[in-house]
């Protein structure tokens, strides 16, 4: 169960009632007359995030009231219940009444709970919540140990968290739940056919590697995660400036969430034989850096040129998708923090996704909704594939006109896909700039909840 929750103290959790503008009165008219004089005495009116304790003739808490915002606002945040583990005091409490979605409060308050706290004491509140008895408190659990592992992850600095580092987090995991694990490390890469991840690590003094691991039932549906690793991204040769460098030690985010989502996979047991493909690389600069205008080959067979080296994700997902692609998946799924140009689109709270089946797009849609991990379709507009056309090689991996830039990344990526019955490919951002009720500033987890809902429905 997760640090969050409380299953204990039961009869003295201290009661949260959830409030909106429009429901204040009501509430108010209900609370005795000295509750109700030191509501109006400390200026509550059920604004959204405003917290106030109640006390008793004790001078304990006798309950919260929390303000959340009115479902028909256009800024209704369902997760604003994950302001509360920041706001209240040392305690026990429990949610009052169930006039609101009770499971992404809970949620919520889990995700709220979360800090990082490797590098220094953090003096978190001991605040713990009484979940309903009709929340599924163990699959919550998991979404919230899952995002915490992500969070994890991506907020550890470069110096801690290099392709060697995340290849042991992911051995950890995998051994945790008894999968199959191995890695390709070094020149190795090249040995065995995956040309593109090792000319993309090739220059830091941290080896490349693919990591792989496999669970489940081999009979089951075959589903393949793959997660891109870059455990920093200088930009190569076309260097990043110090801005755009600032937070890259986040551009492993897609093989954070891979992890966080695999986890939740085999914590819950679904029916399937799952595959993690990570190929985790540092984007450096030396002098065997690979170089604009470089060409290689591809694991696929086709040659790719460089047309810039700052477009390095796309290039180790390439390999790691060709080598998935081989064995004929029900379903593969790809995780990057790959363009700007999606942020530029969408913004970071809102990741584009990318497949050709409207079905299962639909289905991605609904999920992603109903656990309030938003994502957002784009398409696969084929007329652009022809800009990644190059005159001496087969793909070039950056089109120059600098137009649609997270569209032409995915038709890029879907060359490399032919068996799989169905691709979908996710262009998250992995990070927070802003702290918001349940995502703290810093590492995200994006898209694994909503993913981990699709598959739970096909093969719980």
């Amino acid at each position: 169960m997760h640090s969050a929750f409380e299953t204990e103290a039961i009869e003295a959790a201290i009661p949260i009632t959830l409030v909106t503008k429009a429901s204040w009165e009501a509430i108010r008219a209900d609370l005795s007359a000295t509750a109700q004089q030191f509501a109006r005495a400390s200026n509550f009116t059920g604004k959204a995030g405003h917290c106030l304790p109640l006390p008793a003739a004790d001078g304990t808490i006798a309950q919260v009231l929390f303000g959340v915002d009115d479902p028909a606002s256009c800024r209704h945040d369902r997760f604003r219940a994950g302001q509360l583990p920041g706001l209240l005091p040392p305690g026990v409490y429990r949610f009052a009444d169930t006039s609101h979605d009770m499971r992404l409060a809970v949620l919520a308050f889990a995700l709220g709970s979360y800090r990082f706290g490797r590098y220094r004491t953090i003096d978190a509140a001991n605040v713990r919540l009484v979940p309903p008895a009709d929340v599924d408190i163990a699959a919550i659990s998991r979404m919230a140990e899952a995002a915490a592992l992500a969070r994890d992850l991506i907020n550890t600095p470069a110096n801690d968290m290099g392709p060697e580092d995340l290849e042991q987090a992911a051995r950890t995991l995998a051994e945790r739940f008894g999968a199959r694990f191995s890695s390709i490390v070094g020149d190795d890469l090249k040995r065995q056919n995956f040309p593109l991840i090792h000319a993309v690590g090739m220059a830091s003094t941290r080896a490349p590697r693919l990591i792989d691991f496999t669970w489940g039932n081999p009979a089951h549906p075959k589903v393949t995660l793959v997660g891109k690793g870059v455990c920093f991204d200088t930009g190569g040769v076309d260097l990043k400036p110090a801005s755009g460098m600032l937070i890259m030690k986040k551009d492993m985010g897609g093989a954070a969430n891979v992890l966080a989502l695999a986890q939740m996979i085999m914590d819950a047991g679904l029916r399937i034989r799952l595959r993690v493909l990570i190929p985790a690389v540092e984007n450096s600069v030396a002098g065997n850096a690979f170089r604009p205008l470089d060409i290689f080959p591809s694991r696929k067979g086709p040659t790719v040129e460089i047309g810039n080296t700052d477009a390095e994700g796309r290039l180790v997902l390439a390999d790691a998708l060709a080598l998935a692609d081989e064995e004929s998946p029900d379903l593969l799924i790809d995780l990057g923090t790959l363009t700007g140009a999606a942020r530029v689109a969408l913004g970071p709270d809102l990741p584009p996704f990318y497949t050709g089946d409207d079905a299962l797009a639909a289905e991605v849609a609904r999920c992603a909704a109903e656990e309030n991990d938003p994502v957002w379709r784009m398409p696969l507009w084929g007329p652009y594939d022809a800009w990644l056309d190059s005159k001496v090689g087969n793909i070039n991996n950056a089109p120059s006109n600098g137009f649609a830039g997270s569209i032409t990344c995915a038709l890029f990526l879907q060359r490399f896909v032919e068996r799989a019955s169905n691709w979908l490919h996710f262009d998250i951002y992995g990070w927070t700039p802003t702290a918001k009720p349940g995502r703290p500033e810093g590492g995200e987890c994006q898209a694994a909840r909503a993913l981990y809902r699709l598959l739970s429905q096909r093969y719980g």
